[in-house]
């Protein structure tokens, strides 16, 4: 008769994501997870193979997370302008939410990791490909002008995620003057103020106004 399922895997994937972003990839041992999920190290090689196997599993776990938010059900009349802002307001949220482990991530990329090269390489071009595409749905629909694609591209994320990324590594180092840094949150990484950013990106990536029809003047 089969043991019944401990659901052992899950227990190990959640050890791995609370120790990943103290560890990184370097420092996320099997016996360190195996003890953190209070299972025998042999479990995490029967799950997932072996280490660079388990990395890939926790690493996509993650981002299936973020994939979700991204791609939830928009009312099927939204214009497409609003499917984009919803979308970077839900990029911009987990950055936001998941800013220790998209710390580590990037760490982990700049030394070379190579679960996370590869992992970033098979999915990064879901979601910035899901960002394209609604920027160019709503050119189409005529929400924002024409303009080249990877222009669009860089100023939409350099209003959206990377403040999201680059304050909280400014503030970690100590980067910013006192003042700046006590209002880090108001002005930058909170809700409203990420609401305001896109407001102000979408605005100036709208098309100009139609000038006002020309009034002939009459002879007198």
């Amino acid at each position: 008769m089969p043991r019944p399922s401990q659901q052992l895997d899950r227990r190990l994937l959640a050890a791995g994501a609370a120790l990943y972003p103290a560890l990184g990839c370097a420092g996320l041992t099997v016996r360190r997870v195996a003890e953190h999920a209070g299972v025998r190290p042999a479990m995490l090689s029967y799950h997932f193979g072996d280490k660079a196997g388990f990395l890939a599993a926790l690493l996509q776990l993650r981002y299936e997370q973020l994939w979700q938010r991204l791609t939830r059900d928009d009312p099927a009349d939204q214009r497409a302008v609003d499917r984009l802002r919803g979308a970077l307001r839900r990029l911009a949220g987990f950055l936001r939410e998941e800013r220790a482990w998209v710390g580590r991530l990037l760490a982990d990329a700049l030394a070379g990791e190579a679960a996370v090269l590869a992992f970033l390489q098979r999915n990064a071009p879901r979601h910035l490909g899901l960002l394209t595409q609604l920027m160019a749905e709503a050119e189409a629909a005529g929400d924002l002008a024409p303009m080249a694609p990877l222009q669009r591209f860089t100023m939409t994320m350099g209003a959206t995620a990377a403040p999201m990324l680059m304050l909280p590594a400014a503030l970690h180092l100590g980067l910013l003057p006192p003042a700046l840094a006590a209002q880090a949150g108001a002005q930058v990484l909170d809700e409203a103020a990420v609401d305001e950013r896109i407001d102000v990106l979408l605005r100036a990536l709208a098309p100009p106004p139609a000038p006002p029809p020309s009034r002939r003047r009459v002879a007198p």
